[in-house]
């Protein structure tokens, strides 16, 4: 048996992940399975940083999976991510590749590598009646009270993400969970990272170029599908330019609450990473300062001295 059967890259927003995934997949004759929360929607996608050109290697186009599965509106979930994960891994391994992950979404690359046990959560009409008359900070203290890391930052601000999470903290406190059945997953791990100025910089930079591609347009035509709560739902980028679009925020205000966002978004990233670290899983840090062509080359030095089996002969 292989010691490693799957490459994970990872890192915060604008660390470069998905270019340096793509060319690492290049490399290993490998196709990418995405670990976004928010990329599998369709028109999603300067607000997701579906940087679709980043795929395009040597003039060859490296197959990616999850990306695009469903349309805006859809409430997508860690239960169906990893059944949608589980298929695209095995589709891979059957056809002699290796399935590299890419992403931040690190509640979904834990899930897998850790190999998170879940069963899909059913709609509790009756637990929603009762927490329809409740306010913002009453739902974020029942939620607290629940004893689980199932949740996070955002379930606390946006009032439908609060009440489902309540809904499937409550739900795991009332039931056992079966495991279903899952492959075994061992891989190794890529992390890109910058210094905190770096990092900083490069996403004022890069929110100030999605604006100028046209990421408000994008919101608008969004707004014209699906309602402006359910945009808000997704978060981060969509919440900010619906609250401008619907003349709630001026575009200065939009743009400074928004950069202040992913700034702290990407904070909690590295420390959620940082967890992982603690708990045991061994990540390899590259210098997101590196030319590309280092960082390819030394994570292929990394794999041929950890995982010989993965290098193409």
């Amino acid at each position: 048996m292989s010691l490693y059967n799957l490459i994970t890259v990872l890192g915060p927003t604008a660390s470069g992940k998905t270019l340096f995934g793509a060319h690492l997949a290049q490399a290993l004759n490998g196709e990418i399975i995405s670990a976004d929360s928010r990329q599998v929607y369709k028109g999603m996608n300067l607000g997701t940083g579906k940087d679709y050109e980043d795929y395009m290697v040597k003039d060859k186009t490296i197959p990616v999976h999850l990306v695009d599965i469903h349309e805006a509106g859809y409430k997508y979930n860690l239960y169906e991510f990893q059944e949608d994960f589980v298929m695209a891994f095995d589709d891979i391994s059957t056809r002699k590749k290796i399935p590299v992950m890419v992403g931040g979404t690190g509640l979904y690359i834990e899930a897998i590598l850790d190999k998170y046990r879940l069963v899909k959560v059913p709609l509790n009409q009756e637990l929603r009646n009762s927490l329809d008359g409740k306010t913002q900070e009453e739902l974020a203290e029942i939620l607290r009270r629940y004893d689980t890391d199932l949740h996070n930052t955002t379930d606390l601000k946006i009032r439908k993400r609060t009440i489902r999470a309540i809904e499937i903290a409550d739900y795991y406190s009332r039931n056992q969970t079966h495991p279903d059945d899952q492959p075994e997953i061992r891989s190794l791990i890529f992390g890109i990272k910058y210094d905190r100025n770096s990092r900083r910089k490069r996403i004022t930079e890069r929110l100030r170029a999605r604006l100028n591609e046209g990421m408000l347009e994008e919101a608008r035509s969004l707004l014209e599908k699906i309602p402006s709560d359910d945009l808000i739902y997704y978060g981060l980028e969509y919440k900010f330019l619906t609250l401008h679009l619907t003349g709630e925020i001026t575009y200065q205000e939009m743009f400074n609450k928004l950069e202040v966002a992913i700034h702290q978004f990407a904070k909690r990233q590295m420390t959620w990473f940082r967890k992982m670290e603690r708990h045991g899983f061994d990540i390899h840090w590259l210098d997101g300062h590196l030319p590309l062509d280092e960082k390819i080359a030394r994570s292929l030095r990394i794999i041929s001295r950890e995982a010989p089996e993965l290098i193409i002969k």
